[in-house]
């Protein structure tokens, strides 16, 4: 009985290991001759890329169980909408042959579809349903349906990715996107994954914190953040997580990608704001970790650092990956804002809309029996 224990013990421990050094869900590793291109940065320190302020990542054992187990058996009240979000359809064909103005289209969570300038710019794709390295691995989407299915997608002239999480960086969006996009563009580092899924390295064009790059008519941007990376408990760290400025002749645009609060909005407002538009993380906060994620409060004040015309939150509305309610984000947001002036646009997933709308938080349509409106 005992050598069976052990044996199942043994099995399952090298189960463990293979699945991590060998599924390709986990992306690529940085090599030693890869660190030595990005010494010369100035977050690049004894092999790891750190945050201006220092952020502690480091959670006591108790804590790690804590948590593991709030996720597991804890009910979260209101956590998951009681029923599937249901998201408007938009075809391929609109897309495709969509001109002008600057239109958006949010598929919930962190992702974007930006038509610009007579192109198609995808910010962080993430098309699958469960945000982790294996479907069975975390919980599903809140819609069972996307606004357009990822293979109907005509072709992207650029993708802007922030940092490679899997809420962020997706294995199995990649694999459908990579030959239909012209360009990617990371931070430091998050190229090694996109090259382990067969992204051409020409086609990847990696960045620095206030490094700028010209995609034609086009400006992009890598600001700061404050958050972290790693895809598996072994290369945490190994790569440059960031925010992003997207800039035309007429219209100026920001991404905050995944960040806790600190002087790097007013920083990025000073030498690149105002801001027309300016998509904020808001959402899969806790108090156990306020350095990397902001509380919505916290999120108008960052709107308001960056000098930002109107804000939309966004990192909710998609996935369960904190234990507050799935509408406390933009409630608590929308109360912050109004004190603040801070206008805020909150469409819903899979409704196009422009810089000049006039959707407001009058229209809450996450709330249940607002939840079947039709666009």
């Amino acid at each position: 009985m005992v050598l069976s224990i052990i044996a199942i013990i043994v099995i399952f421990i090298i189960s463990v290991i293979l699945f991590i050094n060998y599924y390709p869900s986990f992306g690529g590793d940085i090599s030693k001759e890869r660190q030595s291109l990005y010494t010369e940065s100035i977050q690049f320190d004894n092999g790891i890329f750190v945050n201006t302020n220092r952020v502690n990542m480091d959670m006591s054992f108790l804590e790690t169980l804590s948590l593991a187990r709030k996720f597991l058996f804890e009910k979260v009240e209101n956590g998951r909408p009681k029923q599937d979000i249901l998201v408007p359809k938009i075809d391929s064909s609109n897309i495709a042959n969509y001109a002008s103005p600057t239109r958006f289209l949010w598929f919930g969570h962190s992702t974007f579809l930006v038509q610009m300038n007579h192109k198609n710019i995808l910010i962080d794709p993430m098309f699958s349903d469960v945000p982790a390295p294996h479907s069975m691995l975390g919980s599903k989407r809140f819609s069972s349906k996307l606004p357009i299915e990822i293979q109907q997608l005509p072709k992207i002239d650029a993708v802007l990715i922030s940092h490679d999480h899997y809420d962020h960086l997706d294995y199995k969006s990649i694999l459908v996107l990579k030959d239909k996009v012209g360009k990617f563009y990371t931070p430091l580092g998050v190229g090694i994954h996109l090259e382990a899924w067969g992204v051409l390295r020409e086609n990847i064009i990696e960045l620095d914190w206030w490094q700028e790059t010209s995609f034609d008519d086009l400006k992009f941007v890598c600001t700061p953040a404050r958050h972290f990376s790693g895809r598996k408990f072994s290369n945490r760290q190994s790569t440059l997580w960031s925010s992003w400025v997207i800039q035309s002749e007429t219209e100026n645009i920001f991404f905050s990608g995944d960040s806790g609060y600190d002087k790097h909005f007013k920083e990025i407002g000073n030498k690149y704001g105002p801001f027309d538009f300016a998509m904020m993380e808001c959402g899969q906060y806790n108090t156990l970790w306020p350095d990397i994620h902001m509380f919505p409060e916290e999120t108008a004040q960052a709107g308001i650092d960056i000098k930002a015309k109107k804000i939309m939150p966004i990192h909710w509305g998609a996935f369960k990956l904190s234990m507050h309610s799935w509408t406390e984000p933009i409630e608590r947001l929308t109360i912050k804002a109004n004190e603040l002036d801070l206008q805020v646009l909150t469409p819903k997933i899979g409704e196009p809309f422009l810089l000049n709308t006039n959707q407001s938080t009058k229209r809450r349509w996450w709330k249940q029996k607002d939840q079947t409106i039709d666009y």
